[in-house]
C-alpha cells in the first residue's frame, strides 16, 4: 500500500463481478470480486499497467507458479487461477482472507503469547515447506500474513520469491530484513527467512517493528543501520518468558551462522516454549516425502500418489503393549477375529485350524466374521513344527475318554435354566416399574426436555465491518476526510493515519468521530487509512482513501 498513487479501477473478469477495493501496493492492488460459479468471494490481484513493461511480469507469473505450488498447504494462501484479463493486464484469483492481517492487527492491539507462539509454528510450517521445495520467500512480514475465516494465518505475497541461492531482487522491506539482505551485497537463504519470521513475531508482541525506536526518526538508512548493528532490545513484558527471548534473539542473530539452520528447527523450539508454558503445542504441518517405495495402494494400482500434509507433535504418543491372548474355543462356523501374539502350536491331529489374522481392533465392542473351513491343501501340510507339549497342551489334545460325563450337554441344560430365570426377573422387574406408581399413587417421573441453555451458543466475537464511504475533500484549512460505520456499536472508536509517501506504514491516532483534517501532501496527492476497533479491541480492516 502506497500514498504515490490512487488505485486503478479492477478490470473486467469473465465469471466475476467486482466488489471493493482490498488494497494496494507498488506492483499490483487487490480487489474483492464475487465469483459466480462455484459462488464464493475471492481476491484478485491485479499487476499494475506501469509494471508492464518491466520485469513484474515475469515476477507475477512465477509468482502464480510458486503459488500453486505450495498453495495446498494449511498455512499458505490458496490460488484457484491465473490469467490475462482483456485490457492486458495480468491478474491472479486466490482465497479471500477477510479478516485484519497481522499487521493491521499488531498496530491496533498487542498478540498474546499464546497466540504469537501458535502462529510462528504454523508460519515456520508454511516457510518449511517453501524451502523444501527449493523457494525462499524473502519478504516475510506481518501484513504478508493474512488471516483466514478459520482464524489461521495464511503466508501469501511471494512476489519476489526465489529459488534458493539464486541473487537479489528487489521489493524487500527494510523493517523485517535480516542484516545479509540490507548491505552492500545483498544475499539470503533459509536462514534470512528465518530471521524475518522471527521478526514478525517481535513485531506481534511488542507492537512495532524490532529495530523501530517510538519518538526517533526511523528513515530506511536509521533502520539499515540499527539492523546491522544495534542488540536486539528485550521485550519487556512480564507475561513473555525468558525462554522466548532467547529463542528470537538466535533467530534473530547477526550472523546467518548463528541461527536456526531451518524454518523446521525454529518452529521446534517455539513447541518448547508452549511445552514449558503448559499450552497447547500446536502440531508442524509439512509435506512428507518419506512414504516407502514398496506401499502401492490396492484402488489405483500403484500409478497414483498423493503427497500428504504431515503434523509433528513434540513428542510421538505412547503405544500400548498388545493384551494377552483370550483363552477361549470358537465353535465350527464362526471365528473372533484377533491376531495371533504367540507361534501356533500343534495338537498332534492332521488338521489344523487357524485363527484369521486381521490388523488390530480399535477400542469397542468385539467383531465377528465367518472363517471358510480349510481347504485340503491347508489340512495336508501343518502350520508349524511341533512344540514339546506342556501340561496344558497335552490335556487340550488328548481325545475324551469313554468314562467322560457329557458336559456339553449339561452345560447346555444349565444355559437354558439360567438364561429362563434371567429372563423372568427381566419382566416382573418391568411389571412393577409400570404398575407401582400407579397403586402408590406417586405422579410418573416427567419427561426430560432440552432447555434452550442446552443448545450450543457461538461466543466467538465477530469483527467489526471496514469503514464505508472513506472520501477527502480539499479545503482551506486542509483535507478532510470522512466515513461511516457499517454496523455502530457502543465503545467504537477509530484508528487513522496518513500514508507516508514512502510506502512505509502509518503512525496511526484515535478519535470517536467520523471524520479528520489533515495537512495536505505536498506533492498533490494524500492518502488516509481508517480502521474501527470494538471496545473489546477487535478491530476492522483497513479502508484507504486519496484525494489529488
Amino acid at each position: 500500500m502506497s500514498g504515490r498513487r490512487a488505485p486503478q479501477a479492477p478490470p473486467e473478469l469473465a465469471g466475476f463481478t467486482p466488489v471493493e477495493l482490498l488494497g494496494s501496493g507498488g506492483f499490483a492492488d487487490v480487489f474483492l470480486y464475487e465469483q459466480e460459479l462455484p459462488r464464493r468471494r475471492v481476491a484478485v490481484k491485479v499487476l499494475l499497467p506501469d509494471r508492464m513493461a518491466t520485469g513484474s511480469i515475469d515476477e507475477f507469473t512465477a509468482e502464480a507458479n510458486v503459488m500453486a505450488m505450495l498453495s495446498t498447504h494449511p498455512a499458505i494462501v490458496t490460488i484457484y487461477q491465473a490469467g490475462v484479463a482483456e485490457d492486458g493486464r495480468p491478474y491472479l484469483v486466490m482465497e479471500y482472507c477477510p479478516k485484519p492481517n497481522l499487521q493491521v492487527r499488531y498496530r491496533a492491539e498487542l498478540f498474546s503469547v499464546a497466540e504469537a507462539l501458535r502462529i510462528g509454528v504454523q508460519v515456520g510450517a508454511a516457510v518449511e515447506t517453501a524451502h523444501r521445495a527449493d523457494v525462499l520467500h524473502r519478504d516475510i512480514k506481518p501484513a504478508n500474513i493474512l488471516v483466514t475465516e478459520y482464524n489461521r494465518p495464511a503466508l501469501t505475497d511471494f512476489g519476489i520469491a526465489s529459488a534458493a541461492g539464486a541473487g537479489d531482487a528487489g521489493g524487500l522491506s527494510i523493517p523485517w530484513s535480516p542484516p545479509e539482505v540490507v548491505g552492500e551485497k545483498p544475499t539470503s537463504d533459509a536462514r534470512s527467512d528465518v530471521w524475518s519470521l522471527g521478526a514478525t513475531l517481535y513485531s506481534l508482541l511488542v507492537g512495532r517493528s524490532p529495530f523501530e525506536l517510538p519518538g526517533q526518526r526511523n528513515t530506511g538508512v536509521e533502520l539499515i543501520t540499527r539492523i546491522e548493528s544495534a542488540p536486539l532490545a528485550p521485550i519487556g513484558r512480564s507475561d513473555v518468558p525468558p525462554s522466548l527471548q532467547r529463542v528470537l534473539q538466535r533467530a534473530m542473530s547477526k550472523s546467518p551462522a548463528d541461527r536456526y539452520s531451518t524454518a523446521l528447527e525454529f518452529a521446534r523450539a517455539l513447541q518448547k516454549v508452549q511445552i514449558e508454558l503448559a499450552h497447547s503445542v500446536t502440531p508442524i504441518d509439512i509435506l512428507d516425502d518419506g512414504t516407502p517405495a514398496g506401499v502401492v495402494d490396492d484402488a489405483d494400482d500403484g500409478l497414483t500418489r498423493v503427497r500428504g500434509v504431515v503434523s509433528i507433535d513434540p513428542a510421538p504418543a505412547p503405544v500400548s503393549p498388545p493384551s494377552a491372548p483370550e483363552q477361549w474355543a470358537p465353535d465350527d462356523a464362526t471365528r473372533r477375529s484377533r491376531r495371533e501374539t504367540a507361534a501356533p502350536q500343534s495338537s498332534g491331529d492332521a488338521t489344523v485350524v487357524r485363527v484369521a489374522a486381521i490388523d488390530p481392533l480399535p477400542a469397542g465392542p468385539s467383531r465377528f466374521e465367518t472363517v471358510p473351513a480349510p481347504t485340503a491343501a491347508q489340512t495336508a501340510a501343518p502350520a508349524a513344527p511341533p512344540l514339546p507339549p506342556t501340561s496344558a497342551t497335552a490335556a487340550a489334545s488328548a481325545p475324551p475318554s469313554a468314562s467322560a460325563p457329557p458336559v456339553a450337554a449339561r452345560s447346555k441344560r444349565g444355559l437354558w435354566f439360567a438364561l429362563g430365570a434371567a429372563a423372568f426377573v427381566v419382566v416382573v422387574g418391568v411389571i412393577l416399574a409400570l404398575a407401582l406408581p400407579a397403586v402408590l399413587g406417586g405422579p410418573a417421573a416427567p419427561t426430560p426436555e432440552a432447555s434452550a441453555s442446552d443448545r450450543p451458543i457461538d461466543v466467538v466475537p465477530v469483527a467489526p465491518g471496514a469503514p464505508e464511504g472513506l472520501a477527502g475533500a480539499v479545503g482551506s484549512d486542509g483535507v478532510t476526510f470522512t466515513w461511516t460505520n457499517p454496523a455502530p456499536e457502543d465503545g467504537d472508536e477509530y484508528l487513522w493515519g496518513v500514508v507516508p509517501r514512502d510506502g512505509s506504514d502509518p503512525v496511526l491516532e484515535r478519535t470517536a468521530e467520523t471524520s479528520v483534517t489533515v495537512a495536505a501532501d505536498p506533492s498533490g496527492t494524500t492518502c488516509v487509512q481508517v480502521l474501527t476497533r470494538r471496545a473489546n479491541g477487535q478491530a476492522s480492516a483497513p479502508s484507504t482513501a486519496c484525494t489529488t
